[in-house]
Parts: C-alpha cells; structure tokens; sequence
C-alpha cells in the first residue's frame, strides 16, 4: 500500500504488521519522511519501523511499538549528516517535532511523538 510518493507501508513493517488503530501514526510518520527525502533528494531505507513487543528489546515505551518511529539510513550519507538534515527541518517547521536520535556509523532515530527528545548513542 502506497502512503506517500515514496514509501510503501511495507516498508515500515519490519517487526510486525502495522495493526489498523495505528494507521493514521504510520501515514503522518511517512508523510514527515517523504518530506526528508524531498529536502535530500535520496531515497530513505527504514532500517527498523513499526515493531511488535515482542521485536522490541530495551525500551518498554518506544515509538516503534505505536508506529510513529523509523530507524533511517541513506545510501552515500553519513548518520550525523542525515541528523543535521532531521533537526534543522523541525526547527525550520518543515517536519513535526518528535525525537531524533544519532546512533553513530549506524543510522538516525526521527520519530513524531510531538515533544523534542535528543540523544546519541555510543559508537560501536
């Protein structure tokens, strides 16, 4: 099923099927990347999307279990470039405010829980 230009609800499956009551969060999820992906004007891999319980480990609170939360990567970009990108698009309004994590050499956490959270994980 096709949700933006760009991005298929597939795509944002990878620890689970999306259940319907979260619908409406994958769609503004994908509408917010697809406008990631204009400003870059590369296409976006979903690293991990929405997760089941029972794919998800460490964070009983997590974003992906209420799929409003993808781990993102980008052929021929840097994790902290992509970051960059990510912060300066909500500061800029462009995309909603929400958590953007940096997971060094790895990939970037965006989510659209509505309230800013920042962190960096430790590099590997």
């Amino acid at each position: 099923m096709k949700l933006t230009d760009n991005f298929t609800l597939e795509e944002f499956q990878t620890g689970g099927t999306v259940p319907a009551q979260y619908m409406d969060n994958v769609r503004a999820l994908a509408h917010n990347l697809q406008r990631i992906r204009d400003e870059i004007g590369k296409p976006i891999r979903i690293h991990s999307g929405f997760r089941l319980p029972s794919n998800n480990t460490g964070a009983p609170k997590s974003q992906h279990l209420c799929a409003k939360a993808a781990d993102l990567k980008v052929r021929g970009m840097e994790p902290e470039e992509l970051h960059a990108i990510i912060l300066k698009l909500i500061r800029d309004g462009k995309i909603a405010q929400g958590g953007v994590g940096l997971y060094p050499g790895r990939f970037v956490h965006y989510d659209i829980r509505g309230r800013a959270a920042r962190w960096r994980a430790k590099k590997r």
